[in-house]
């Protein structure tokens, strides 16, 4: 058979007949054929590899997974294979990374990038594969933002226990290098200063579950101890919610989460949050890329995916009349 009529068969294309499709279909099983898509890209006028490329910090994370497969499924309707890695939020890693895929020729990046990413990155945007930035922007580097609405989220969520009756709120939060939690602190402060009423308490620098149980089991047997606690990440929640439990104020002392915990709903009060959604981001940032791919040359752009608040009843406790939170 001539090579177009092989070709066709490989690439699906029509106009082959049934007989002769199934000639070249037992022929590339018996001799084991994969197509180089490299050396296919060569012969193509774009250029391009047919593949994409996500980079996380941490693929077993549930919000990474579920952005992830949102990715790899836009992809797939468009016949485009994702190749992904992890970067374990090591800087080397993630650089090492995205010059492994860019070697590789990929069609497209989306990229949870590091905040030092902004030595490397800014060198890299604008070149043949098209970046999207998903979770978090990069200081410094002008590429198409996906990302949840962190700031009006956790504004939504303090206005939400104060509306509960709360006038003295803590907000437990992570590394103060992460642009998520410097965004949740700015919406929580906001609604506590727009509130006119109520009081802040504010740990920073919680490094997981262990810590924040620390820091809730200390404030809550203070003599000015909050009446709830917004956690702004869900490691946090989970050690908040082991705190609240072994002192015995699971029903007294309210708690809401940015993000949701895994059986957070059987819990005893369940576990109110304010539910991301990793999955929309994903979709949006594997169209962006598309979109880009195919000619779009509009400037970069940012786009906030909204949260959702889930009141499950941990929540919704109002304050305790008890003389103790």
């Amino acid at each position: 058979m001539s090579i177009k009529t092989v070709s066709r068969v490989v690439t699906g294309e029509a106009n082959v007949s049934p007989e002769r499709s199934a000639r070249v279909t037992a022929a590339i099983e018996r001799l084991g054929y994969v197509p180089d898509p490299f050396a296919s890209s060569l012969r193509r006028s774009d250029r391009r590899t047919g593949t994409v490329a996500v980079l996380v910090e941490d693929l077993a994370n549930p919000f990474a997974a579920s952005l992830h497969r949102a990715v790899v499924d836009v992809m797939r309707d468009h016949g485009i294979v994702t190749l992904s890695a992890s970067t374990d939020d090591q800087p080397a890693i993630e650089r090492q990374a995205v010059a492994a895929f860019l070697s590789r020729r990929v069609d497209g990046l989306i990229v949870m990038a590091s905040p030092s990413a902004a030595r490397w990155l800014d060198s890299v945007v604008g070149g043949a594969a098209p970046i999207v930035l998903v979770d978090r922007p990069v200081r410094g580097v002008v590429a198409d933002v996906v990302r949840s609405d962190h700031r009006g989220g956790a504004r939504h969520a303090t206005e939400h226990l104060l509306l509960q009756g709360h006038r003295r709120v803590a907000f437990l939060g992570g590394r103060r290098s992460s642009f998520s939690a410097r965004e949740r602190l700015a919406g929580f402060r906001a609604a506590i200063t727009a509130s006119g009423v109520a009081t802040a308490v504010v740990e920073l620098g919680l490094a997981g579950s262990d810590a924040a149980e620390a820091a809730v089991r200390r404030l809550a047997s203070g003599r000015a101890a909050p009446t709830a606690f917004f956690t702004a990440q869900n490691l946090l929640t989970l050690g908040a919610v082991r705190a609240l439990r072994g002192i015995g104020h699971q029903h007294e002392i309210g708690l809401l989460g940015f993000d949701d915990i895994p059986a957070g709903d059987l819990l005893d009060p369940g576990i109110s949050v304010l539910a991301q959604d990793p999955a929309r981001i994903g979709a949006i940032a594997a169209n962006r890329v598309l979109a880009r791919l195919d000619g779009d040359n509009s400037p970069a752009d940012l786009t906030l995916v909204d949260v959702s608040l889930i009141a499950r009843g941990s929540g919704e406790i109002a304050p305790s009349r008890k003389g103790r939170p």
